[in-house]
């Protein structure tokens, strides 16, 4: 039987991660493993292209390598939300033949600038949802979840993803067996499912002007007490009103929410490092009790610690 092919779109600048992940997957496994595909790579001008790690790759195939593809896979996309005709012309051509178009990070841009996915919903990295939303307002952008699998167009969230999305294709072509086959030879975790949440960097500091870098190091040392507004005035010798203003201009934002960020960036760390009871968890970051946790939690990242931590343990 003809072996499955997969063909990478790759370009100037390649991200390198998700296209070794999908490698990793639809590569070769060992004599005990069937192997049902084939991978290569190609590009628009293909020749040495220059990659995000350091090193260059040589790629002798160009955008005819699509016309036999059945997968293309476009593993993040370093050159804008728009395309060339040409690329165009040959990815919406293997589409219209019945190629599936694999698109991770922001190759989402591909298949959105070709109308594949108007009107339908794609994953899409949460940094990613703005540009893509101003360029393409016809899709419905998701930056909730995983990936989503349309069958001829899917589309993965973040480069993590890329193992996630091929596997779920082995699974869907040729099994649950094989895949956790794979899976486990990659000690990946064998099937997560797409709708499964991504979660945005645990926020950070960012620069601190000098007059609140104080209050802020002593806010952080003490998250695990019931601190007020007043309380905050009083450390830093201003009024409620002065202090508000003060986080207004220099960091966007008010005393109280960043206070919060800092408990939920710390109830992060916690549920993905610890296996402390939530209701330790929320005594420890100044929640002061397990449900106050829980609905602060949801509200913030529209899941609960518990599926946040088996997120982080699957």
């Amino acid at each position: 039987m003809r072996k499955h092919r997969v063909v990478a779109l790759v370009g100037r600048g390649q991200e390198m991660y998700p296209v070794t992940c999908a490698s990793a997957v639809f590569g070769y496994h060992g004599e005990e493993i069937p192997q049902h595909y084939t991978f290569r790579l190609c590009a628009e001008r293909p020749g040495l292209l220059p990659t995000t790690i350091g090193a260059d790759i040589l790629v002798g195939a160009g955008l005819e390598a699509l016309a036999a593809a059945d997968t293309i896979l476009i593993a993040s996309w370093c050159h804008g939300p728009r395309i060339s005709p040409e690329l165009g012309d040959a990815v919406l051509a293997a589409h219209t033949r019945g190629a599936r178009i694999v698109a991770v990070c922001s190759g989402v841009f591909v298949p959105a600038s070709l109308g594949l996915l108007d009107g339908r919903k794609a994953a899409v990295h949460w940094e990613l949802t703005g540009e893509l939303a101003r360029h393409y307002p016809r899709v419905r952008a998701d930056a909730t979840v995983l990936y989503v699998d349309h069958g001829d167009v899917a589309t993965a969230g973040a480069s993590a993803t890329t193992v996630d999305l091929c596997l779920n294709q082995v699974r869907r072509e040729h099994g649950a067996a094989l895949a956790m086959r794979i899976g486990r030879q990659l000690s990946a975790a064998p099937h997560r499912e797409g709708r499964q949440r991504q979660f945005p960097a645990l926020p950070t500091t960012g620069p601190v002007p000098d007059s609140l870098a104080p209050l802020l190091d002593w806010m952080i040392a003490n998250l695990d007490r019931p601190l007020t507004l007043q309380d905050l005035a009083a450390r830093s010798g201003l009024s409620p009103r002065t202090l508000n203003r003060h986080f207004a201009e220099q960091l966007g934002t008010s005393p109280g929410r960043w206070l919060l960020d800092r408990r939920l960036a710390s109830t992060r760390a916690l549920l993905e490092e610890t296996d402390l009871p939530v209701e330790t968890i929320a005594k420890r970051v100044g929640l002061s009790s397990a449900v106050n946790l829980r609905r602060r939690f949801r509200d913030a990242l529209d899941t609960t610690p518990a599926a946040y931590r088996h997120a982080f343990r699957s």
